[in-house]
């Protein structure tokens, strides 16, 4: 590995300032090309638009040069007054296409040029050129007839109104680029600022580095000898520098006096150890054996002999004692002579034999997977008083270290005299214990194996118990846990089952949705034209056959309505938007809506605004509208005679509850609904809000309905933040007030309005109005219907109405029939798309949704990426009623979206706009 450069700390320090120096270069070019940026956009608004302010001038010059001279000329005769005339004539283009040409960016200015352009040109034939030639004619009489009419005024009034336009759009085209160009320069700014902060920021950081860098280091060396200072002799934390710079030397020879200093300690800790070690050891053997495995664990030897003197008929022997490593007892032979070997070489010199350089006969140190041969021997002797009585021979994988030797000479020196005493104390007791040591030994073994039975019987009786208690809490434990795995399994059924029935409901809803909306489409639109009569064909009971049957249809087309709208509420699904509405048409709609309702059933319709109502109030106009309508017409439903009154006025502040107040709104509004009709028995007030309930059996039969008015109306109430409330008598009538706040924060909390229902009925009650309330007279007038002249725009259009049930497709081809339009059909998408491609444009186009082949949403899509017809119109007609199936039409290339059943004044209001448009 290549040695680490070195990096001191002045490298460092100059290093930081060339980066901070590098950052303000590059900040200054940045800044520099910003602001060259922003004076040539400067150049261009101050070259472009005086330029074309300049040009439009002069063409408005030119102009006014022609009608100068051409009225001088009419006036005087002169013909010196064609001189401005013509020489403007030829010159006014020349400056419109310098004009039209500077703004090739800007086609609508292009385009308004044309226009300007135009009107030059027919000025100049309809009245510039005309009069001077019939002044050259000397024709007075038709000159003067031209100036009584005098049709040029107005082309001049025209064209210095298109002039006006053009300079005003450039002036805010020129507005524009200046502040677009202050935005640019406030980001410059802002910019310039972010580099100042990003420099400053950068010199900061690199200061942090370089200090750090520096500081942390040497607070590194000052932590690392204070917790070796704190340790109490404990050295074996190091400095680790991670710079090469003067504080890593520093580090280095830290490193080397606490090396030095560990090793001392170590050495002297180990022959503390040692020498502690040999304390109540009574044999040579066990004291050879500790010697051996404390000292090769010291040293990391991995074999070893211990040799003691023993005297016999041949002189001094040393026989081996104890072996470290041995492989079956054959580390070493078993004795030496003095002299003999290096082993009694070591004991005749009295001096230690290291050798490195080991023989391949030397013995081998075994492992489990073979034998190693040693790579260093050490065979020390053990004196005492001056005579060897020991010889130690250890072998290395490893070189010992001048350490390690050091260590076992220092506890050779006083080893002797241990192994000396050992002796003397083995031959003293072996003496004295020889004739009972084995009795004693016999007895306190049998004593030992009796107390270890009894012990073992003990643990067994209670490992008996324990094991019983753990088998009876499993058992429990997996009976819960096979219960709680039952109830979750249960659980997640029944949640899946929940989840299956809200999918099914749903499409069961959208299905019959469709399915009941199609032919309830064809009914309504052919009872509706039988009803009309239009050919007079029809007797009158005929025409009233018609009526009840389109009536009927109106009435299940309301059935269905109200039923998706319940289910909606029901599941959440219905989103509430709340936005601003307009109070002060409320009386009119409802006078316009129901007017007709009033004077049929010979009932008096009184609305009453206060003066204290807001004009505008923030909920959801379609959900408040139809609540009002529902409530309007349950009160005509039920009243035979009398009046139905509504009363509009804003919650007086005393009426005011707590819980009211703390809801985040402008204002409260009552709207009471109060009829002279049947009445309602007090114990009856909550169960007709419940869907699908009346009053009583009697109720249903004699007026009808299916009971979800009332229950419609309660959840939408609820849904715009507010709720409703009913007083009613037995034959004296009903006030059903709708209490309803304005949020304009566009938020209902549900909780606080929860809290202020539960209150407001007694609070509502106990308070008395003291609004002003003014009576607006409404005139009951017969409403009729008017028939809007489509002759001009519906006849001869070709539409094609793309329908797969024929009932609707007669019904449809019939109304528009008489309309004066031509009608082409086809079955489904496919159909469609073939006849588009082989015969004449269509004016319009109405398509069904749900077909087979190939449906609405696929046709409306290749039609308009396809065949590129992005602009004929298409009216989606479709007898799915769910949410988003407006917006899923109109994503599709719908260019608008009616319902099934269809109204035909709709319809052809809708496809009036399309085709004027």
């Amino acid at each position: 590995m290549e040695k680490k450069m070195r990096f001191g700390i002045k490298s460092k320090i100059i290093i930081g300032y060339l980066i901070v120096i590098v950052c303000l270069f590059i900040a200054f070019i940045v800044l520099n090309s910003q602001i060259s940026s922003l004076q040539k956009e400067r150049n261009f608004i101050i070259d472009h638009d005086i330029e074309v302010h300049d040009l439009t001038n002069r063409i408005e010059k030119h102009l006014l040069d022609m009608e100068t001279g051409q009225r001088g000329y009419i006036i005087t005769g002169e013909a010196s007054y064609l001189e401005p005339y013509n020489s403007a004539a030829s010159s006014w283009e020349k400056d419109y296409n310098a004009l039209y040409q500077l703004l090739n960016n800007n086609p609508n200015q292009q385009e308004k040029l044309e226009k300007i352009k135009g009107s030059i040109q027919d000025w100049i034939e309809a009245a510039g050129e005309p009069t001077i030639a019939l002044k050259k004619e000397n024709n007075t009489k038709e000159l003067q007839q031209f100036f009584e009419k005098d049709p040029g005024r107005q082309y001049m009034d025209d064209i210095r109104s298109q002039f006006t336009s053009f300079r005003n759009v450039e002036k805010k085209s020129t507005e524009t680029r200046a502040t677009e160009l202050d935005e640019k320069n406030q980001k410059i700014k802002i910019g310039l600022y972010g580099l100042l902060l990003f420099v400053t920021l950068i010199s900061l950081a690199i200061a942090i580095v370089l200090s750090n860098s520096i500081v942390n280091t040497i607070k590194e060396v000052t932590q690392t000898i204070k917790r070796i200072t704190a340790s109490k002799g404990e050295l074996k934390g190091r400095i680790k520098v991670r710079s090469n710079d003067e504080i890593k030397d520093l580090g280095i020879a830290t490193n080397a006096l606490l090396e030095n200093i560990e090793e001392r300690n170590w050495l002297q800790t180990n022959i503390a150890h040692a020498v502690t070690m040999y304390q109540g050891i009574a044999s040579v053997d066990k004291l050879a054996e500790k010697f051996l495995f404390t000292v090769s664990e010291m040293t990391g030897a991995s074999f070893g002999a211990f040799y003691v003197r023993e005297e016999n008929d041949k002189g001094d022997l040393f026989v081996k004692q104890a072996a470290f490593a041995d492989r079956k007892g054959d580390a070493g032979r078993e004795s030496f002579l003095i002299g003999e070997g290096l082993i009694g070489q070591a004991a005749l010199e009295k001096r230690t034999l290291v050798i490195n350089d080991v023989p391949d006969t030397y013995q081998l140190i075994a492992s489990g997977l073979g034998d190693v041969k040693p790579k260093s021997i050490f065979i020390v002797p053990v004196l005492f008083e001056d005579e060897v009585i020991a010889v130690i021979e250890l072998a290395s994988l490893h070189e010992l270290t001048v350490l390690e030797q050091e260590l076992i000479s220092q506890v050779i020196e006083t080893f002797g005299l241990t192994i000396n005493g050992v002796i003397r104390r083995m031959e003293i007791a072996r003496l004295l214990k020889e004739s009972q040591a084995m009795t004693e030994e016999l007895q306190a073994q049998s004593e030992e194996l009796q107390t270890q039975s009894e012990e073992l019987q003990m643990q067994s009786e209670e490992l008996r118990m324990i094991n019983e208690q753990l088998e009876e809490r499993t058992k429990d434990a997996e009976e819960k846990a096979f219960e709680l795995e039952a109830a979750k399994e249960d659980l997640e059924e029944k949640a899946h089952q929940l989840e299956l029935n809200s999918q099914y409901k749903s499409e069961f809803l959208a299905n019959m949705s469709h399915e009941l909306r199609t032919p309830l489409n064809s009914i309504l639109i052919l009872s509706e034209m039988l009803e009309e009569n239009a050919a007079k064909t029809l007797s009158e009971d005929e025409e009233e056959y018609a009526r009840i049957i389109h009536s009927s249809g109106k009435d299940l087309l309301a059935l269905i309505n109200d039923i998706l709208d319940l289910s909606k509420v029901e599941s959440g699904k219905l989103d509430v938007l709340l936005a601003e509405m307009n109070m002060s048409e409320l009386p009119d709609q409802i006078e316009r809506n129901f007017s007709h309702v009033a004077e049929q059933k010979k009932v008096q319709l009184k609305i009453n605004k206060a003066q204290d109502v807001p004009n505008i109030i923030h909920t959801d106009e379609k959900r408040f509208q139809q609540i009002v309508k529902n409530l309007l017409s349950n009160a005509f439903k039920f009243t035979e005679s009398g009046s139905v009154t509504v009363s509009i006025q804003r919650v007086a502040d005393h009426r005011l509850t707590t819980a009211m107040r703390t809801v985040d709104t402008d204002c409260w509004l009552e709207i009471a609904v109060a009829d002279t009709g049947i009445g309602i028995p007090k114990e009856k007030h909550q169960l007709i809000f419940e869907a699908f309930q009346q009053a009583d059996g009697a109720t249903v039969r004699k007026y009808g309905g299916t009971g979800l008015g009332l229950s419609i109306c309660s959840e939408f109430a609820k849904l715009l933040g507010g709720w409703i409330s009913l007083s009613s008598e037995v034959g004296k009538g009903s006030t059903f007030t709708l209490y309803l706040p304005s949020l304009s924060n566009g938020l209902v909390d549900y909780e606080k309005v929860n809290f202020a229902y539960e209150e407001v009925a007694v609070s509502i009650e106990e308070a008395e109005p003291e609004a002003e309330i003014t009576e607006i007279d409404h005139p009951v007038q017969p409403v009729e219907p008017s028939l809007p002249d489509d002759e001009n725009v519906f006849q001869d259009k070709r539409v094609l109405i793309v329908d797969d049930d024929q009932r609707n497709i007669f019904a449809l081809k019939t109304a528009l029939a008489k309309q004066g339009m031509t009608i082409m059909t086809a079955h489904n998408g496919i159909e469609c798309l073939e006849m588009m491609k082989n015969s004449e444009p269509f004016d319009l186009i109405l398509m069904d949704i749900m077909m087979p082949q190939m449906d609405g949403y696929e046709a409306m899509q290749k039609i308009r990426g396809e065949l590129k017809l992005v602009d004929l119109p298409i009216i989606a007609l479709t007898a799915k009623a769910m949410k988003n199936d407006r917006e899923k039409c109109l994503e599709a290339g719908a260019s608008d979206y009616i319902s099934k059943p269809l109204d035909l004044n709709q319809l052809f209001s809708v496809m009036r706009v399309w085709l004027v448009n």
